[in-house]
This record gives C-alpha cells, sequence and structure tokens, in this order.
C-alpha cells in the first residue's frame, strides 16, 4: 500500500446517524448530537417505515422548521440525508422533495440502496440510480450507493458496478463497515474504489460470527451493533486504505438505549469511536490509486512528481 503524502489532512467531522436513534425526531437528533460532541447530524427524511421509526417528512413544516433552528443554535452540520431506496416500482422523482431541503439544510451526500426482487434487473438499478443523481446535482448532493448484506446490492463490487455503469459525476460509493464484515469483503479492496467515489464511512463494530440468516443479518444491523472497539472489525485497515473522508456513526442498540438513554448511548458511541481510531489515517498517496501507480511509474522516468 502506497505510504502518506505530506499534505495536511483536515480533520474528519463526526456525524450521528439517525438509525442510532431512529425513535428520534430529526430536531431531537441534532439537540442530542450537540450535547454529546458531534460536529454534525446524518437525518432521515425519507422514512423506510420499520419498526419505532419516528417519520420526519420534507412535508411537515413545522418539523422541517424545528431542524433548521435546532442546526442554527448548536452550529452543527448536516452531513448528509437519507434514506433512498430502489424498489420495483422506485420513482426517483419522489426523492425530489427530500432532495430539495437537503441542499437547503447544507448537507452534501444522499445515501441510496437496493431492495429490488429481481436478481436481473441490472439496467433497471442503473437508470434509477443515474436519474437520481441527475436530480440531487441539482441541490448539491452526491448519491452514495450502500451494499447492505441482505439487499439486491451484497457486495463492493455490485454497488461499484452500478456506479460506474451509471457514469455521473456525482456517484459515489457508501462503505459501512458493518457490511464489509457481513459481505465478507477483504478490506484490500477498497483500494480497487476510486477516491473521488469515497466521501464518508459508517461505523459500528460487531462480533466475528456472521449470522446465517437473512433475519440473523437484518437483526443485528437494526438493533444489536457495538461500538467501535467491542468487536474485531479493523478500523485503522479500513480507515488506512480508504481517502480521508468523514465518519458518520450507525450504531443502533436498543438494549443500550434502555440501559444508557438516548444521549449518553449517543456519546458512548462518539467516545469509544474517537478512542479506538486513534491516530489513524488515509495512507493513500492519490486521489485515484490507479493514478497513483502511473505516477510513481512516471517519477521513475522524469524525476519529479506531478503536482
Amino acid at each position: 500500500m502506497a505510504t502518506t503524502d505530506q499534505t495536511p489532512r483536515p480533520e474528519p467531522l463526526y456525524s450521528l446517524a439517525h438509525l442510532t436513534l431512529i425513535d428520534c425526531s430529526a430536531p431531537e437528533l441534532v439537540y442530542i448530537a450537540a450535547r454529546a460532541g458531534y460536529d454534525a447530524v446524518s437525518p432521515r427524511f425519507i422514512p423506510m417505515h420499520v419498526p419505532g421509526e419516528f417519520a420526519n417528512r420534507p412535508e411537515d413544516k413545522a418539523l422541517v422548521a424545528a431542524t433548521k433552528l435546532a442546526l442554527k443554535t448548536t452550529g452543527l452540520k448536516v452531513l448528509d440525508i437519507e434514506l433512498a431506496r430502489i424498489t420495483d416500482d422506485c420513482d426517483p422523482k419522489s426523492f425530489e422533495p427530500s432532495l430539495e431541503l437537503g441542499g437547503e439544510l447544507g448537507a452534501k451526500r444522499l445515501i441510496m440502496s437496493a431492495w429490488t426482487s429481481d436478481r436481473d434487473d441490472r439496467n433497471f438499478l442503473v437508470e434509477c440510480y443515474g436519474e437520481t443523481c441527475d436530480i440531487a446535482a441539482q441541490y448539491g448532493l452526491s448519491v452514495d450507493l450502500e451494499f447492505p448484506s441482505f439487499s439486491r446490492l451484497r457486495t463492493l463490487d455490485e454497488a461499484l458496478d452500478i456506479v460506474r455503469a451509471a457514469d455521473r459525476p456525482n456517484g459515489g460509493i457508501l462503505v459501512d463497515t458493518l457490511y464489509l464484515h457481513l459481505s465478507r469483503v477483504d478490506i484490500g479492496e477498497l483500494l480497487h474504489v476510486p477516491s473521488e467515489l469515497l466521501h464518508f464511512l459508517h461505523i459500528s463494530d460487531c462480533l466475528p460470527g456472521i449470522a446465517d440468516t437473512r433475519e440473523g443479518m437484518i437483526q443485528l444491523a437494526r438493533d444489536a451493533r457495538l461500538y467501535p472497539g467491542e468487536g474485531w472489525i479493523d478500523f485503522t485497515g479500513i480507515i488506512e486504505r480508504m481517502p480521508p473522508v468523514d465518519y458518520s456513526i450507525e450504531l443502533p442498540n436498543q438494549s443500550r438505549v434502555a440501559e444508557l438513554g438516548l444521549e449518553e448511548h449517543a456519546r458512548r458511541c462518539l467516545i469509544q469511536a474517537k478512542r479506538t481510531f486513534g491516530t489513524a489515517r488515509s495512507k493513500r498517496l492519490h486521489p485515484d490509486p490507479v493514478l497513483a501507480q502511473a505516477n510513481t511509474h512516471n517519477e521513475g522516468h522524469h524525476g519529479q512528481r506531478p503536482d
């Protein structure tokens, strides 16, 4: 792996993802995140209708106003919004109210994932993803495609295939440390993804065993993630193979919330993440690992590194 250059890196933002406190309204999420020490929030404005979820809808003007007030009062940023799903009847235009709100709140990213039932619908996925990118671009948002291990796109390579085929300038891949584990992705594969497609990282930990049923993976992902450092995930190895990115802590664990309360759970997520990551930083030399290799070759011929 290439060693890092000497360019100073900005410190990553730490964001509180809405799934961590799924039953909170967006304004509550902001205030809890601020008190717990976060830099940003990742609110969910496209409901998934999962049990216990607080439906934060962009059409709710009072909720939107309260969210804007909370952000202004606390000074927190919005890292990303979620969650746009490609379903069998997906209409990307239906996401636009949430994308418009995300742009108003200063978000830079939209999370997307695929939940269709046909394993031969690649062209449909590419079309829906590409159209969503086109709409999101109007509001200054990238569209970061995720690969939950129990969804239609289950691996890093599958998600990367769709993003490359759509070929949009605001395309991206969202890496979730839990799904790297559940999908048995070798962290070395991260170096195959161009840096410009990697914008932020979803953070949580887990134990070594992999659930052998879809239901088991869903239960773990939505209700039993661990604090960084409690499990076996190699965060240092992952961070070193990513470009410099921001961190969104997505760590739902209802037993911890019941024991500690919403705010203390959120605080411990952040404390454990910072303690576990320590001084780990990206070791990528160049924004594109393929170009980095080419530039290293060119240095041997020309005696200088391109700017």
